[in-house]
C-alpha cells in the first residue's frame, strides 16, 4: 500500500469538490478581518497585553494535568470568577471549548441514556454525543415542537440530556431557550447550553443569553477565545456536576492544564467585559452590527426582518462561489472567510461576516463598498433577482 498516494488522492478529491482547506498565514497589515470571533476587540486590549507580560514572568506553562501536579492558583481564581459571572456554584476549565463539550457530554451520558441535539449544533457537541455512546435524537433547528415530539416518544432511558447552543455560530440566530427549558422540565430531562457565542455579549454584564432570558440550565459552557479574546473553555453548574467532571471527563483528566498566563489574561478580560468598559464595547458592537445590517439590506444580501447580530452570514450557495467571493474581497483589503461543508449543510456555503466593537465606521463602509462590487459582478446572490 502506498499510503502517501492514498492521501494525495483523497486531497485531490477534496479539492475537486471545492472543499480543500489551507492555512492562509497572517493577514497583511492593510487587510481588515471581518470574520473574527473577537467580538469586543479584547484580544489586543492594552490591559490584557500588560497582564500577559506580568504573568509570563511567573511561568509559561502548568507543567502537567491538574490532577497530576499542574493545578495552579490561577486556575482556581478564574474558575471562581467565571462561576460568579455566570451565577453558578462552580466552574471547571478545559483546554478549549471543543474539549469542554466533548468531555462534558461523554462524561454525563452513556449507552443507557439519550441526548436530544439541535440539528445545527457545533461539531464539538456532535462529536461529544457520538463518543458518549448514548442514543442520539436530532431535532430540527430551533424547533421546540419537534423536540417535544422526540421527548414524548422516548422512554426507558436512565438519563436524558437536551443540548443546544444559545447563539448559533454560523447563522447568528438564537435558540428558543424558554420553550426548550420548559420542555426539558416537563420531560424530566437535563438541559445543557453552549454559550460560546453569547457570553460577553448578552444579558446583564454580558453574562449570556441564559441570564438575559432567565433560563436555568443544569450544564453551561463558555469559551474564553471569543468575546473574552483569549483561549480555553469552561463548564459551569452545580458543585456536584463539576466534581463528577473532575473524575470522569477524559478531556480534562488526560491533558496538560491551561498555562497560568492564559488564565491571568482571561481573568483580566472577564473583569473588563463585566464592567463599564464591557457595557461600552457591547453598545459599540451592536451599533456596528446595525450599520452592517442596514448596508447589507440595501444591497439585497440580508432580509430587513432578520435582527442585527454580530454574526451576519451571506449565503453564496456553492463552495466555489464562496471561495471566489472571499478572494475578491481580499483583493479589496477585506477578509471574510468562506465557510463550506461539512461546517455548514450542503448548499449553504457562505461568507461568515462578523462585526466587532473594534471596527470603525470607515472600515464598515469599506466592506460594504467591496460587497457592492461583488453584487454588481454577480459574485454574491441577492435575496431577490435584480
Amino acid at each position: 500500500m502506498d499510503f502517501n498516494a492514498l492521501l494525495e488522492r483523497e486531497l485531490a478529491h477534496t479539492a475537486s469538490c471545492g472543499l480543500r482547506r489551507q492555512l492562509g498565514g497572517p493577514l497583511p497589515a492593510h487587510v481588515v478581518n471581518y470574520s473574527s470571533n473577537d467580538y469586543l476587540g479584547l484580544s489586543t486590549h492594552p490591559a490584557l497585553l500588560t497582564a500577559a507580560q506580568h504573568a509570563l514572568q511567573q511561568a509559561t506553562g502548568a507543567g502537567a494535568a491538574r490532577l497530576v501536579g499542574g493545578d495552579r492558583a490561577e486556575h482556581h481564581a478564574l474558575e471562581a470568577a467565571l462561576a460568579h459571572f455566570k451565577g453558578t456554584e462552580a466552574a471547571l476549565l478545559f483546554g478549549s471549548g471543543y474539549q469542554a463539550n466533548v468531555g462534558a457530554i461523554s462524561a454525563l451520558v452513556g449507552p443507557d441514556d439519550a441526548v436530544y441535539s439541535d440539528a445545527l449544533n457545533h461539531a464539538s457537541i456532535i462529536d461529544g454525543c457520538r463518543l458518549s455512546g448514548a442514543a442520539i435524537h436530532v431535532y430540527r433547528h430551533a424547533d421546540p415542537q419537534h423536540l417535544a415530539e422526540l421527548l414524548s416518544a422516548g422512554a426507558g432511558y436512565r438519563r436524558r440530556l437536551v443540548i443546544t447552543e444559545s447563539v448559533f455560530s454560523m447563522d447568528g440566530d438564537q435558540a428558543p431557550l424558554v420553550a426548550i427549558a420548559q420542555l426539558a422540565r416537563v420531560h424530566d430531562a437535563a438541559l445543557m447550553v453552549d454559550e460560546a457565542h453569547a457570553s460577553g455579549l448578552y444579558g446583564p454584564s454580558g453574562a449570556g443569553l441564559l441570564r438575559a432570558t432567565g433560563v436555568c440550565a443544569e450544564v453551561q459552557l463558555v469559551t474564553l477565545g471569543k468575546a473574552l479574546g483569549g483561549f480555553g473553555g469552561a463548564v459551569l453548574g452545580r458543585r456536584a456536576l463539576i466534581d463528577l467532571l473532575i473524575n470522569r471527563a477524559r478531556t480534562f483528566i488526560f491533558t496538560t492544564a491551561l498555562p497560568p498566563v492564559v488564565c491571568t489574561n482571561a481573568l483580566a478580560a472577564l473583569r473588563l467585559a463585566a464592567g463599564t468598559l464591557g457595557d461600552q464595547l457591547r453598545l459599540q458592537l451592536f451599533v456596528n452590527a446595525a450599520q452592517l445590517h442596514r448596508g447589507l439590506v440595501a444591497l439585497g444580501l440580508r432580509s430587513p426582518a432578520t435582527p442585527p447580530s454580530p454574526i451576519l452570514p451571506l449565503l453564496a450557495g456553492t463552495p466555489e462561489r464562496s471561495l471566489t467571493a472571499t478572494h475578491a474581497l481580499l483583493d479589496r483589503g477585506c477578509f471574510v472567510q468562506a465557510i463550506r461543508p461539512p461546517t455548514v449543510p450542503q448548499g449553504t456555503s457562505r461568507l461568515r461576516l462578523t462585526a466587532s466593537a473594534a471596527h470603525t465606521p470607515e472600515q464598515l463602509d469599506t466592506l460594504l463598498a467591496a460587497l457592492a462590487h461583488l453584487v454588481r459582478a454577480d459574485l454574491l446572490p441577492t435575496l431577490s433577482p435584480r
